[in-house]
């Protein structure tokens, strides 16, 4: 699992006012959950940036005061005007301890639908998944090898050992559709409905 160091300090001041002093210092305030108690901090808005403006999963070990806290991203608040992150939940990580998350899915393999002529279409970026601490890892792997043109691979074709999926099983995360190119290319090939049929050779004169 990749891991960032973000460096902090525990917060003394609260309320809208004191949130506001942070961020004019160019400061985040955030609040850890999860473990034996909230643990609200403050620290640099550049230091988020590996953890906040990237698709990867990480861990984020905030150092506080010479403690470190395992964590993981849940919730992000940004200005409206600006765009500019203005608060971060994290939830620290306890052994023992099944936490919910968000791991994001890697397609690997070669489709037989995508080899016939189809484009592969991707539903779905991510799984939520309920598991221990010791089991998070970067991505969920998904073979496409045997998804076939106008398939569907489902939530409930992803198995993953030690992963409980909460996401609905029937939901699809990835398909093979056909492209224009593919439907010209059949339409082409199949006769005009209400064609003509051929006229009949003349029935032979009687004598």
């Amino acid at each position: 699992m990749k891991s960032i160091t973000i460096e902090g300090q525990l917060r003394t001041g609260f309320g809208k006012g004191a949130s506001r002093q942070l961020r004019s210092q160019e400061l985040v305030p955030g609040v850890i959950y999860g473990g034996e108690k909230e643990i609200s901090f403050s620290a640099p808005l550049a230091a988020f940036k590996t953890l906040v403006y990237t698709p990867s999963f990480q861990i984020a070990e905030v150092v506080l005061d010479g403690t470190t806290y395992r964590t993981i991203m849940k919730d992000l608040q940004f200005d409206k005007v600006t765009d500019t992150l203005i608060h971060i939940d994290l939830l620290e990580l306890t052994a023992g301890k099944k936490i919910v998350a968000d791991i994001p899915l890697k397609f690997v393999g070669a489709s037989k639908g995508v080899k016939e002529g189809g484009k592969l279409v991707t539903k779905m970026k991510s799984l939520k998944v309920k598991t221990l601490p010791k089991f998070l890892k970067e991505q969920i792997e998904v073979n496409i090898d045997n998804l076939e043109l106008n398939g569907n691979i489902r939530v409930e074709d992803v198995v993953v050992e030690n992963y409980e999926i909460l996401n609905s099983p029937r939901i699809p995360i990835a398909s093979v559709v056909l492209t224009r190119q593919l439907k010209q290319e059949e339409a082409a090939a199949t006769p005009a409905a209400g064609a003509a049929a051929p006229a009949a050779a003349p029935a032979a004169e009687k004598k």
